[in-house]
């Protein structure tokens, strides 16, 4: 069974920068397809990032040059770098187990001056 916890969020002004992080567990996270979403206040969630087990990632056209997705499987953590942060980066972030479709209980990225 896949256990997903999510930290790092909090308040910061524009073009500042956070670093989420996910820990995992799970005897497969080394070659687990790893993701991040985020909620938008009144919206749909949405794909931010992904990280295959061999490294390979995927981004968002929105966040692509800011953020990066990474991960340490000696930790079985995944992380995301998020750069020059932007109001309409508020969002609830999540961390996903793609395979599982297990969440993470989210934390919170609001960006404002």
């Amino acid at each position: 069974q896949v256990h997903l916890v999510e930290s790092g969020g909090g308040l910061v002004q524009p073009g500042g920068s956070l670093r989420l992080s996910c820990v995992t567990s799970g005897d497969t996270f080394r070659r687990a397809f790893m993701a991040w979403y985020r909620q938008p206040p009144g919206k749909e969630r949405e794909l931010v990032a992904s990280i295959t087990g061999g490294g390979s990632t995927n981004y968002a056209d929105s966040v692509k040059g800011r953020f990066t997705i990474s991960r340490d499987n000696s930790k079985t953590k995944i992380y995301l770098q998020m750069n020059n942060l932007k109001p309409e980066d508020t969002a609830v972030y999540y961390c996903n187990h793609v395979e599982t479709q297990t969440w993470g209980q989210g934390t919170q990225v609001t960006v404002s001056a």
